[in-house]
């Protein structure tokens, strides 16, 4: 089935995800090279499920479904850009699995995550980075109605080297343009 053809949903984490969670905790070809921050304990996803469910006031995690089968992730953490409640935005990201890599369920994934956090909380702005060499990441975000604003020089040390990311936003003004 064509990626584009295909509709994915969004879903708590549930029990039956705690698995697949750990191992991608250890498993670096799960988690793909633009996810990968070295080996993490895998205990601390259980921990992190029984404390709140991977949903907190300041960061978050779903599952991203197509059809029944879990196919990924994607997560938000808050950014503030001033003192006050009403400076902050989220962060979001998105990890799928190898088999679903590249066959355009990103973007769908990434804007169905922008529309609940827009619709579900106060913030103005939804923000997005990937490296800079992450082409398949910049497309999805574009298709997802993401607009670019520009690069962040050497703000991410990945893999033994400062990388360059590309920082995306969408603000609920763009949702009511598209």
């Amino acid at each position: 089935m064509d990626g584009t053809q295909a509709t994915v949903t969004l879903r708590p984490v549930a029990v039956g995800d705690l698995g697949l969670l750990e191992r991608e905790a250890v498993d670096r070809e799960l988690r793909g090279h633009a996810n990968w921050w070295g080996f993490r304990d895998a205990g601390n996803v259980r921990r992190q499920f029984e404390a709140d469910g991977f949903l907190s006031d300041e960061r978050g995690k779903l599952m991203v479904q197509l059809g029944q089968e879990p196919i990924g992730t994607v997560s938000w953490h808050a950014v503030h850009y001033g003192a006050v409640p009403w400076s902050r935005c989220w962060n979001i990201g998105i990890a799928l699995l190898p088999a679903y890599r590249g066959r355009g369920y990103g973007g769908p994934a990434q804007r169905a995550l922008a529309e609940y956090l827009l619709a579900n909380t106060s913030v103005m702005r939804i923000e997005a980075s990937t490296r800079s060499d992450n082409v398949a990441e910049q497309r999805a975000l574009e298709k997802a109605g993401f607009t670019r604003e520009g690069t962040l020089r050497a703000a991410q040390f990945q893999d033994g080297a400062w990388r360059d990311l590309v920082l995306f936003s969408l603000v609920r003004a763009d949702l009511a343009a598209q």
